[in-house]
């Protein structure tokens, strides 16, 4: 069931298979003659940290202010762009490690039954043939709990002999020889930048390893393993003496001990969730995974392939975001590009938020720890942001970051880069973690930047006709058409800002209340709260995307802003605001009908928010959507740009977490028992999904109804559970489970 293979080497990288262990990842080819595996390292980062703050925004605040509110937006549009720009207008770019380039000798001839599969019960790639009658068989893996890669190459009925080289373009200072058995590479990522090196190393089983100059050469081995080690100075002063221990280490311990704890360490994550639909296909191992997805065009479902992807998703998160890295960027950590789209950076003003969507719920609340990690690590930067920009106390971080974590805006992009709402959604994920997991510990050490992004809007908010607003401000990255016709992105109070305003302000009272802190803070958030704005229904039916009822000049735009509320928020339900749920399905439909979702990202938030409607077969159709234009042949999402796409991870995670939604929901109040289910999803079982509070469901459910529901929990708790109509509390005692049959009641 967890197995995508192929049945030739790749072609493409977007072809090609993922492994990594947070902080080291690599694209596996295969390949006969010739092989790449490419390689990255979570902090290879060009450039050194740099303060972009422009020197002139705080002294044209109140101006920009003032040409808002009176309308005169193409002014404050300019004076912005040279006021309040990023100076420079760019922040640091993730690059890639390198290459690890194969040439092999005597395997030329004709490949018989050849394969190369990801097993995502193992978190493994494997790859087999034959050739001139000797079978060969490559197993490569990303350990966590050793901090390297590893690659163990055998011949039955023949040997292995092969020359390997590391290259980076030009863009590293020296290579060659570290030992008899390695070859390294190493250099400084720009003046004043991180510094790094790796290296390969190789054991042999038989034959014979030597290096000559920067090349690692193998002759007539059994058995090779490879072991590649890199390490930076970003994360350690003594990085070079790390990589050789880390080596030595790997060596003595041997492959296959490593190989067993790996597959201990991913196991105690992956296994924690699995997830059974019946379908035509029973056995996703019988076809190829690119020929599947082909195959999915033709046809109008494969629920074996949307299992698949779903514990993909949970993969590749798992494989990019572990304690003690950084956070999963807009690629994860699979980037091949010197200067890649976006510069892979973290974008938040969505896409990192929705790398995290699926970590509560599908039982990886781990993998979100790197996010606050990193949020920490902005928080000095953002301060200095919010001081020097708008003379404001607290925290404020704008909608990109790297990995130094600058606050300031990005570039000169009006629909964009003005918005001060990155870091405050950001935060919302600090409660979020909180109340899956019940831990005091991280909820008192997040605190107080929780509390100083609240407190950066009680000095930044305005008082305009009676309510709290942001200004200035966008709408990401979308822009409206004024009554006279004018085009405007920069606006005072966008929908989504107060929605993240009410979700930042009313978890930073309830985390105040659980860690029992009283002060006038909170009296102060507690009247701005009464002065936000309201969600309001627009004359579409939809639900409004400015204070004011614009014309957009892209109504199929792939942001859709105002619907925060629905997802990933819960200020917007089926059974507590019936009338703004119904401007939300009507929003969402407006989107598609003018060719909204037509990104991955977009394409995979739409399914969620379809989940959160109740409506199964429309969040099914879109995820089909979703597999048909969005998705590359090795199941990574893919996004357009220009004439054409690159990949971008979020809608993988997006979609992941939508998968999970269409099953489970909860929140504070109660959970939803298959809430969106499709009617194509006749029949499945899926266990381990978490839901606040921190207990595990697993659910089962036959021609289209539930038939049992298992509730596990390490504490005591009161459950609300509703399925359809039917609603019913239950309690469950620590360490304990209960199963309800059939309907709830």
């Amino acid at each position: 069931m967890g197995i995508m293979w192929f049945n030739k080497p790749a072609e493409t990288w977007n072809k090609a298979l993922p492994i990594g262990n947070g902080r080291l990842g690599a694209m596996v080819f295969g390949g006969q003659e010739q092989e790449i595996i490419q390689m990255n390292q979570d902090s290879i980062w060009y450039g050194a940290p740099v303060d972009r703050i422009n020197p002139d925004a705080r002294g044209h605040l109140d101006t920009i202010r003032k040409l808002i509110l009176e309308g005169r937006i193409p002014e404050a549009e300019d004076l912005l762009r040279y006021t309040f720009s990023g100076t420079p207008q760019s922040q640091r770019p993730y690059q890639p490690l390198g290459n690890v380039e194969i040439t092999y000798h005597g395997n030329q001839g004709e490949v018989s039954n050849y394969r190369r599969e990801l097993d995502l019960e193992n978190g493994m790639v494997t790859e087999v043939f034959g050739i001139n009658e000797c079978n060969i068989r490559k197993k490569y893996l990303a350990s966590y709990p050793h901090g390297i890669i590893a690659i163990c190459m055998t011949a039955e009925e023949g040997t292995i002999s092969f020359d390997a080289i590391l290259r980076r373009g030009r863009f590293y200072e020296h290579a060659g020889k570290m030992d008899e058995q390695t070859i390294y590479m190493d250099g400084t990522l720009g003046e004043g930048g991180i510094a790094f090196l790796t290296a390969l190393r190789a054991q042999t089983t038989g034959g014979s390893v030597q290096v000559l100059g920067e090349h690692l050469l193998v002759r007539d081995a059994r058995e090779v393993t490879l072991y590649i080690s890199c390490e930076t100075s970003f994360y350690c002063e003594d990085y070079r003496e790390l990589v050789g221990k880390k080596l030595d280490a790997a060596c003595e311990t041997g492959y296959q001990v490593i190989e067993k704890k790996h597959c201990e360490d991913y196991r105690e994550l992956y296994g924690a969730v699995t997830l059974e639909l019946e379908g035509e296909y029973r056995n996703i191992s019988d076809i190829p995974i690119d020929q599947r997805l082909r195959k999915l065009k033709e046809e109008d479902n494969d629920n074996q392939l949307a299992a698949v992807y779903f514990q993909y998703g949970r993969y590749l998160l798992i494989s990019s975001s572990r304690p003690g890295s950084l956070p999963a960027n807009l690629q994860g950590i699979w980037n091949d590009e010197m200067i890649p789209a976006w510069d892979s950076k973290f974008t938040i003003n969505i896409n990192t938020q929705m790398n995290y969507w699926p970590a509560e719920i599908c039982s990886l609340s781990q993998c979100h720890l790197p996010l606050f990690d990193h949020l920490l690590r902005m928080w000095e930067r953002g301060k200095e942001t919010a001081g020097r920009m708008y003379g404001c106390r607290g925290f404020v971080a704008h909608h990109n970051t790297d990995i130094w974590g600058d606050c300031a805006p990005q570039d000169i992009y009006i629909p964009a880069s003005y918005w001060v709402m990155g870091g405050a959604w950001l935060c919302t994920h600090i409660w979020t973690h909180y109340i899956y997991t019940g831990d005091m510990e991280f909820l008192r050490r997040m605190y107080p930047i929780f509390k100083d992004s609240v407190i950066f809007f009680h000095d930044y908010l305005i008082e305009n006709h009676g309510e709290m607003v942001t200004c200035p401000s966008v709408s990401p990255e979308n822009t409206y058409i004024l009554p006279d016709g004018t085009k405007g992105c920069v606006c005072a109070g966008s929908s989504m800002d107060n929605q993240i305003l009410r979700d930042l302000m009313e978890g930073y009272l309830k985390a105040s209340e659980a860690l029992g802190i009283q002060d006038e803070d909170m009296d102060k958030t507690r009247e701005i709260l009464n002065k936000i704005p309201v969600t309001k229904i627009g004359k579409y039916g939809q639900i409004m995307e400015w204070r004011e009822d614009y014309e957009e000049e892209e109504p199929g735009h792939r942001h859709i802003s105002q619907l925060y509320a629905l997802h990933p928020s819960h200020q917007i339900t089926v059974d507590k605001t019936p009338e703004l749920t119904r401007a939300a399905a009507n929003t969402l439909e407006r989107r598609l009908s003018y060719g909204g979702g037509h990104t991955g990202w977009s394409c995979a938030w739409i399914v969620n928010l379809y989940a959160r409607l109740g409506e199964g077969d429309k969040a099914l159709e879109n995820l089909n959507k979703l597999w048909r234009q969005s998705t590359f042949p090795n199941l990574m999402d893919n996004h357009p740009r220009r004439d054409s796409a690159v990949f971008q991870i979020d809608g993988n995670f997006g979609a992941t977490a939508a998968i999970a939604e269409m099953l489970v929901q909860s929140d504070e109040d109660r959970v939803l028992l298959l809430p969106a289910l499709p009617e194509k999803w006749k029949c499945g079982k899926v266990t381990g999904l978490t839901i606040v509070g921190g207990a595990r469901l697993d659910i089962q459910w036959a021609e289209g109804r539930l038939t049992e529901c298992t509730i596990r929990s390490e504490r005591d708790m009161e459950i609300v559970l509703v399925y359809g109509q039917e609603k019913r509390k239950v309690s469950v005692k620590a360490r304990e489970s209960l199963t309800v049959k059939g309907a709830v009641v």
